[in-house]
């Protein structure tokens, strides 16, 4: 048993997807999660930049003692995963091959829908795993770079979301896709938005879904749950402060949460 952390990190708040998901599958968990918000959005930046903030959020949380690291960011997963865990002697786990596999296991029609970053858009990412895994598989893609801001600011009900969400969503909407990847793990902010415009019969597949049971398996494998009895203790920091992370994570969370500002860049 180990009852050290499971760090978390992403650009700013959409990683608490995977922290809500965590709490939900394994209670019991201690977890760090780190939200670069200084540097927020990372999907227009190089892949040597990426990799440089990344790394430098990754070294925060080996210096607390955590026991993995979830790159809840598909960006940094997309294009800086091998690199990164060339850096650390430390389990990495990215969110690509769980939501690729969610999505092939979903669709009925073979046609799926991936959106994300730009970055995470132009590495291909999304469609080279799905083809490994069903090369008749069908795959229309856009960056919606608008929406991480959307959802930073906290508009993600409103009405700049659902006419943001209409334009970017149009040309996959007319592909008569039966899947869509929410490829960003800021987008299920906007899942209501985004189901709306898609319409019913499109299923949407948040990765964080099976990235916790990625990581659910591997603490099993390696004998790395935690077993101990006192309720979980759950931090949260950022790069810089911002009320909006506090406010809209405390609403998708149900819990207030607060959030220390911390300098990863002179650690």
């Amino acid at each position: 048993m180990d009852n050290r952390p499971i760090g978390v990190f992403d650009s700013g708040l959409g990683g608490l997807t995977v922290v809500k998901e965590l709490m939900r599958v394994l209670p019991e968990e201690n977890i760090i999660y780190f939200g670069d918000t200084a540097r927020v959005p990372y999907g227009s930046r190089s892949r040597d930049i990426v990799t440089q903030y990344s790394s430098q959020c990754i070294r925060f949380l080996v210096d607390r003692n955590v026991k993995m690291a979830v790159i809840a960011c598909n960006t940094v997963s997309a294009g800086s995963f091998e690199s990164l865990s060339a850096m650390f002697d430390l389990p990495l786990i990215g969110v690509i091959q769980p939501g690729a596999l969610a999505a092939v296991n979903a669709t009925q029609s073979e046609r799926i829908g991936v959106i994300g970053t730009s970055g995470t858009i132009q590495s291909r990412a999304y469609p080279k795993v799905i083809h490994k895994l069903n090369p008749r598989i069908q795959v229309f893609d856009k960056a919606c770079t608008l929406f991480v801001p959307i959802v930073e600011e906290g508009w993600s009900d409103t009405k700049v979301a659902y006419l943001t969400a209409e334009q970017y969503l149009k040309d996959i909407k007319n592909q008569d896709v039966d899947t869509l990847v929410l490829g960003c793990t800021h987008y299920p902010f906007l899942a209501n938005t985004i189901a709306t415009v898609m319409g019913s019969g499109v299923q949407l597949i948040d990765p964080a879904v099976n990235t916790v049971e990625l990581v659910k398996r591997a603490l099993i494998d390696t004998n790395g749950l935690n077993g101990g009895k006192e309720e979980a203790e759950i931090l949260y920091y950022v790069s810089d402060f911002s009320q909006s992370f506090q406010e809209t994570g405390s609403r998708f969370l149900g819990r207030k949460i607060a959030a220390e500002c911390v300098d990863v860049e002179s650690e």
